[in-house]
């Protein structure tokens, strides 16, 4: 069993943006596991666990880490934005590339786990497609108050470099660091499950299309060496496309994958009237919903936002087994918020069985996904504490050990903390 936190280290000006986060926080401290890190290390010992994926920032290398690193969790220095836009430009891919060839020589003596970005869908869809996150671009006719940019193009633009960028990687720490450091490397996706709104074959297929969209947009390159079809035939041009040789580097570049996933959504179809405002969000042709008939598809978590379908993460294992050759998996995130109420007493805000519910059943079901035949080897729940929660900053809580932001980030376990322990010392 494994933890992930993620570590706000360096890259300040994302979260000092004004009306970006939720309560006006930002990141610049966050729970201090820069200078706190042996008294984490003590209570992940404590619990039993045996490994912990953090994330390096680009922006500010970090002198001391731990077996499994990520190299991009969306955290891109700020210069190179203002240079040449970032991962909008090519010229991102050497960049990107001479960032990880640093990380290898310096710390690969140290790290067996490389895993190159965390959640492309995530960073292209909620960065370019709907501004909801850095750098906060969108087009102009989606009045979302964002920096500039264009809905139907830059996410697509920002996910071929992405993607190339990872090939680089990977190619140049085969070929220069795997043979002397015996690591590995890979890349981190994330992906809900879409159930069909009805049994009719329309919405059965917008199902399908909104899992190319969201899963398919990176790992089908990844299996094969190009974008789904589906895509293709529904973004068309606005799709870059793979040169002969980008393809045969893209094809099968990682070691092992790395899958988050936390929530499901019903999938209707939507087809395309002739649009005027293409968007990646609607490309798919499925109008995506957490309800159907007025019914939730799963308890909801804090925000409202990811509702609890457990059943999802045997069926997404299971799809990927069946289409993409069932692939080396591990998940690397998985877990469910609660509201930050600092009035209840401490005991009180201890006590989530709400998530210890979460994680039975989840695990319960990857389980069966394994004994079914799935290539999972792996599980990181997020998280190991309360932390930075990007937009929402601290008004939610994903930690099964509690950090009281106003004594000194004095960590507290909570109740699913003793039951995560229990569970590994049975297991």
């Amino acid at each position: 069993m494994k933890m992930e936190e993620d570590l706000a280290f360096g890259t300040i000006s994302p979260t000092r943006t004004q009306k970006k986060i939720a309560d006006g926080s930002n990141g610049d401290v966050a729970v201090d596991q820069y200078h706190k890190y042996k008294e984490d290390v003590g209570i992940m010992k404590e619990m039993g666990l045996d490994a912990y994926r953090f994330s390096i920032s680009w922006s500010r290398i970090l002198p001391r880490i731990q077996p499994y690193v990520t190299l991009f969790h969306w955290d891109l220095p700020q210069t190179l934005d203002d240079e040449y836009g970032g991962f909008l430009s090519p010229r991102i891919v050497d960049d990107y590339r001479d960032f990880a060839d640093f990380c290898f020589k310096e710390f690969g003596d140290r790290v067996k786990y490389w895993i190159t970005f965390n959640k492309p869908w995530t960073y292209c869809n909620f960065g370019y497609a709907t501004g909801s996150l850095a750098p906060g671009r969108c087009s102009a006719w989606q009045n979302l108050n964002c920096t500039g940019g264009d809905s139907g193009t830059e996410p697509y633009l920002v996910a071929h470099h992405l993607l190339l960028a990872h090939a680089s990687a990977v190619k140049l720490y085969k070929e220069k660091y795997e043979t002397s450091q015996k690591g590995v490397i890979g890349i981190t996706l994330v992906s809900h499950w879409f159930e069909p709104y009805s049994n009719s074959g329309k919405d059965r297929n917008a199902a399908l299309r909104a899992l190319d969209f969201m899963l398919g947009w990176a790992l089908d390159p990844l299996i094969y060496g190009d974008y789904p079809y589906s895509m293709r035939s529904l973004a068309g041009s606005r799709l870059p496309k793979f040169s002969h040789e980008q393809s045969a580097i893209v094809k099968g570049s990682f070691d092992f994958n790395r899958m988050n996933y936390y929530t499901a959504n019903y999938a209707k179809d939507a087809p395309q009237l002739g649009n005027t405002n293409p968007s990646y969000t609607t490309d798919s042709g499925a109008n995506l919903s957490t309800e159907r008939n007025g019914v939730p598809i799963g308890a909801p978590d804090a925000l409202n936002t990811f509702f609890s379908y457990p059943k999802g993460i045997r069926k997404l294992m299971l799809y990927i087994k069946n289409k993409y050759g069932n692939p080396l998996i591990f998940i690397t995130e998985n877990g469910v918020d609660e509201f930050n109420n600092s009035t209840l007493p401490l005991k009180q805000q201890l006590y989530d069985p709400m998530r210890i519910d979460y994680y039975y059943k989840h695990l319960s079901y990857l389980l069966r996904a394994i004994k079914e035949g799935a290539n999972v080897k792996g599980y990181f729940a997020w998280s190991l504490l309360d932390n930075f929660e990007w937009g929402s900053g601290y008004t939610v809580r994903f930690g099964i050990n509690y950090v009281d932001y106003q004594n000194r980030l004095k960590r507290y376990p909570k109740y699913s903390a003793f039951w995560f322990k229990s569970f590994l010392k049975k297991y």
